[in-house]
């Protein structure tokens, strides 16, 4: 009889422990939306009804602060479920460079996918660089198309530091001409040429306030946005997201003040903003996640996204961070 409750007993432990671990199953599409890998700085790119979105993938063990050695691809048609396409370049695919597979954006033109990033450029060109690969397909492969970086840190002679050239962001305006954003404490901006292998013309300086990196351009009914990771040393510890905007690509940018507050337990932030079936997104990381005995720190991040809202006068809603993300009722 003793026995028949024991086992009574056990069974209903089983049971019990069961029902809450299946209570506690995230929700298919909640944050963070990538759990089975460390996943950072954010990319989104539609093509047809199918969004892509490129991150960096944390490989850091232990007390390392980033281990980077190659981006990933994934896809969604209805932001909850994401296909997971394997990586789709290795750092070491850039022979010129030598480490760091860091934040990268994918943008499709002239019937391909070209694809920039930020590495570690060798000792031909000391500090970091921007990199530009190209493929057929959004998921790759992906070859250097170049043989050499498009930006490197020699070309920007006036910054403070040797990793200030990171972070790319790229946009095709309304009249065909592509741009690239990026920086590290200075933001810069180019024209690319149109074999988008190559700067055209002057690299100017749009700095805005408390810039520290991750720039994201994009473009809503007229209005241009210059969204960044943002840092003012006087009040916060960690980065949040603030953003400009301004009356087209050339400026003038008015800055209009901080969009999110920082990633938990996060020092870094990296904002991605995209428009996908009529409805806008705002894609970032934090370090929430945990994958087996690696709980989530500054080289160990995972992908979020929530719903982005505008105002009437075109500017953007405070956006709060949120388990949920876009599983939350919209309102």
């Amino acid at each position: 009889m003793r026995g028949i409750v024991m086992w009574g007993s056990l069974t209903m432990a089983v049971a019990t422990m069961a029902g809450a671990q299946e209570r506690t199953a995230p929700v298919p599409g909640s944050n963070p939306i990538i759990r089975d890998k460390f996943t950072a700085d954010p990319a989104p790119l539609v093509v047809g009804d199918r969004l892509y979105l490129y991150v960096g993938h944390d490989q850091a063990e232990r007390d390392q602060m980033f281990n980077m050695r190659e981006w990933l691809v994934y896809s969604t048609t209805d932001m909850r479920h994401w296909t997971d396409h394997g990586p789709i370049m290795k750092v070491a695919d850039f022979k010129w460079a030598k480490a760091d597979a860091w934040a990268s954006q994918a943008i499709s033109r002239n019937g391909k996918y070209w694809f920039y990033a930020a590495v570690e450029h060798d000792d031909t060109h000391p500090g970091k660089a921007i990199a530009v690969a190209v493929s057929d397909k959004p998921t790759g492969p992906f070859v250097d198309a170049k043989g050499s970086a498009l930006i490197t840190n020699q070309m920007t002679p006036k910054g403070t530091h040797s990793w200030e050239d990171i972070d790319p962001t790229v946009f095709t305006d309304k009249d065909g001409t592509t741009w690239i954003a990026w920086g590290n404490r200075q933001c810069y901006i180019a024209k690319l040429k149109p074999n988008m292998i190559e700067i055209d013309g002057p690299i100017t300086e749009i700095t805005p306030p408390h810039f520290e990196e991750g720039p994201w351009l994009h473009e809503r009914n007229g209005t241009y946005y210059l969204t960044y990771a943002s840092l003012d040393r006087s009040k916060h510890r960690d980065e949040r997201v603030s953003y400009a905007t301004a009356p087209s690509i050339k400026g003038p940018w008015t800055y209009r003040g901080e969009l999110t507050g920082s990633g938990k337990y996060s020092f870094t932030i990296h904002p991605g903003i995209v428009e996908y079936k009529g409805d806008w997104y705002l894609f970032l990381h934090n370090a929430t996640l945990a994958i087996g005995d690696l709980n989530g720190a500054i080289g160990r991040r995972a992908v979020t996204v929530e719903r982005l809202r505008y105002n009437k006068d075109g500017t953007m809603q405070p956006v709060v961070q949120t388990d949920a993300g876009i599983t939350a009722p919209a309102k």
